[in-house]
């Protein structure tokens, strides 16, 4: 069993193929304590891994096991011959000794730390090994399941990551070992999980190691390790409790950033972190379960922990409760601070927004003592404007005319809609330039019943408006650009900006519509758009972004119509959304200065399809050529077969044609002409 005799009785042949025969790619580390029944299902989520189990070594740790783990790993051993190292020891009292046992013990060029609880999905090791090794990272996070009502970290799983660090991203939002980690890594830092800690011990390991690599890679679209809790709740960090544990780790993880990290942006987005997570779970799952002399004696040594990692730059990066707690714990406020946690608690379990206190333009959140005199805690702890959402619903976007009609309704979260004062606002993408327009208000009654329980009312919300763009930039045209459209929702005095469109009605389009419109001063493009990803209306004045050019096309094929043979007929077809009526056209010129037009009339049953029907016999003799025109826009006329045959009309009793005339630029050319009776007669005589 294990590694006992793993030599023994083999021939020479055998002893050099196990010299040489290289190395495995991963080693799973397993640190099992009263791992059952969890532990079954451990060991051959990895033993069944796609990468293939020549390339695996599972090292399992039984720290002193009291229950079946022991006969379960003798069962398994033999279930899968010479996959499994097994190692026994007497009981550590936490799982860093396994750990570092399963560590020493590894020859992969990778390790997994694997607690006996959890499982990994079936091709896990083969994806985060091969984005190691295309990547060159040092560290593989892989995306993290709960099973049986556990949370798992979600915010650092959002997309792949190739390649990224500690700085830029959310990885250090999860600081439990289940990872990939090269090997070597950890040898040159000499690497271990400090054995002095009952919990905790996972965040100096990694956190060290994260400080350390090379690069970090992020599986998200594959479902890696599967995150359980144990019925009876066993999992190390479930089983601990007291505020008294954590307070162990945590200065020593400030240390580690203090000693390793230069005050900057990156020391304050590793801060985050202790400051919000660890602080708020000390407080609320520890402190407030302790003693008055206790819960007193903590909050000192809290003070004391996060006092280095804390300045007031950091405020901008922490949410109005974590300020508030901060500023409690900083200046040792403790029956303050119990307030709060349980009103955190009782938020949680109502799952309801706080009101809000809105003056001078900022909203205050109703936390516990805001304003209370006794306590002198300033309004930045409970300011919440940044926080609150803007909520909106378009109605209606439809160009008319000019115009385009607006409809729908926004209100700020938690702010009812008294003293409303929004505005539409168009500012144009590249220069900045800004206009606002104003809106009417309209009544909304019953919204906001239905979030929540009805505590916030927003009967003033909708509102419809009207951007003309001849008279939108203070009563003069809106010049050419991508101009985007927000609204300024205001109430109470205060005012929030949000662009529109991403939340609309069914039957509000967000497809591409443009369209040339008359502004009295000639034709001119609008295109109404949704941008990518977000769905928000834009308008394009100009061909910005979006040109007319392709919108119309005309087929090559020119012949007489069949129901008049002296009629040429063009066909072809216009998407745009719409046109000036009468726009447009053919127009022909020809040699002696005359010019013809000839206007485009859609064809019957046929979605964008239109005929332009050329009267020949009402053009004036020459070599006759042209365009197809919409204002300043023009597109080349197909140029006539050779093939076409004449048409011959009577005009005043003389025989008239028109026929093709030879040409060099693939453009139409037709000649109209009297026919020259003698050289027709002679024609007709040879």
């Amino acid at each position: 069993m294990g590694d006992i005799g793993i030599l023994h009785g083999v021939g020479l042949s055998g002893i050099l193929e196990h010299i040489f025969m290289p190395g495995p790619t991963v080693s799973v580390i397993i640190a099992a304590y009263n791992a059952m029944p969890y532990l079954t299902r451990c060991i051959t989520s990895v033993a069944e891994q796609t990468i293939g189990r020549d390339r695996l070594e599972v090292i399992v740790v039984n720290d002193g096991s009291t229950d079946e783990t022991a006969s379960e790993l003798n069962r398994l051993d033999g279930v899968h011959p010479g996959l499994l190292r097994i190692f026994h020891q007497t009981n550590s009292g936490g799982p860093s000794a396994p750990r570092n046992a399963g560590l020493d013990r590894a020859t992969g060029e990778f390790v997994f730390f694997l607690d006996a609880d959890d499982y990994l999905g079936p091709e896990a090791l083969e994806r985060m090994v091969a984005v190691a090794e295309d990547n060159g990272t040092d560290i593989v996070l892989g995306k993290m399941v709960g099973v049986g009502g556990r949370g798992a970290p979600a915010s650092m799983f959002k997309h792949n990551q190739p390649r990224t660090d500690v700085f830029s991203s959310r990885v250090y939002w999860t600081l439990n070992p289940m990872k990939l980690f090269r090997r070597e890594l950890l040898e040159r830092h000499q690497l271990r999980f400090p054995t002095d800690l009952a919990i905790g011990e996972d965040q100096l390991f990694v956190g060290a190691a994260y400080l350390h690599a090379a690069g970090i890679s992020v599986v998200a679209d594959y479902d890696c390790l599967y995150w359980v809790l144990r019925e009876d709740e066993g999992n190390i960090t479930r089983r601990l409790t007291g505020s008294e544990h954590r307070l162990r780790f945590l200065p020593r993880m400030v240390d580690l950033i203090l000693d390793n990290v230069p005050p900057g942006p990156g020391r304050d987005h590793l801060a985050h972190r202790h400051l919000t997570v660890e602080v708020q779970q000390i407080l609320a799952d520890q402190l407030v379960f302790e003693r008055r002399e206790t819960q007193e004696k903590m909050l000192d040594q809290l003070a004391e922990a996060i006092e280095p990692l804390w300045h007031e730059g950091m405020n901008d990066r922490l949410s109005a409760m974590a300020r508030l707690r901060l500023h409690l714990v900083r200046h040792r406020m403790l029956d303050e601070l119990l307030d709060v946690v349980e009103f955190e608690k009782q938020i949680a379990r109502t799952k309801t927004a706080t009101p809000v206190l809105v003056d001078q333009g900022r909203a205050l959140a109703r936390y516990p003592h805001l304003r209370d005199p006794s306590c002198s805690i300033p309004d930045s702890c409970y300011d919440v404007t940044d926080q609150l959402g803007v909520r909106h619903h378009v109605t209606q976007a439809e160009m008319h005319d000019t115009a385009l009609r607006l409809a729908g309704h926004a209100y700020v979260h938690r702010v009812e809609t008294r003293g409303v004062s929004t505005q539409l606002v168009l500012r144009e993408r590249d220069s900045h330039i800004e206009y606002r327009l104003p809106v009417t208000h309209t009544a909304t009654p019953g919204l906001g019943a239905q979030e929540d329980d009805g505590l916030f009312t927003y009967d003033l919300a909708g509102f419809e408006a009207a951007i003309d763009i001849t008279t939108a930039a203070d009563g003069a045209p809106l010049t050419d650009g991508l101009w985007d459209i927000s609204l300024a929702v205001g109430a109470q005095g205060m005012s929030k900006e949000v662009r529109i469109g991403s939340r609309r009605a069914d039957d509000v389009s967000g497809k591409t519509s443009t369209r040339v419109i008359d502004t009295g001063d000639g034709p001119r493009t609008v295109t109404l758009y949704t941008t990518k990803p977000h769905g928000n209306f834009t308008l394009d004045l100009g061909e910005a972004k979006h040109a007319v050019a392709p919108h119309v096309s005309l087929d090559e094929v020119v012949r007489w119509a069949v129901d008049a043979r002296t009629e040429l007929e063009f066909t072809g077809r216009c998407t745009l959304t719409a046109y000036p009526e009468g726009e447009l056209k053919v127009v022909l010129a020809n040699d002696q200065g005359d010019t013809s037009t000839h206007l485009a009339c859609p064809a019957v049953g046929q979605d964008g399809r239109f005929i332009v029907r050329v009267p020949v016999t009402g053009l004036t003799a020459g070599l006759w050529s042209g365009h197809l025109r919409l204002g300043s826009w023009q597109w080349r006329l197909p140029q006539i077969p050779d093939t076409l045959p004449a048409a011959k009309w009577r005009r005043r009793g003389r025989p008239w044609y028109a026929k093709p005339a030879p040409t060099e630029d693939g453009n139409i050319a037709l000649r109209i002409a009297k026919t020259d009776l003698v050289r027709a007669l002679a024609q007709r005589l040879k």
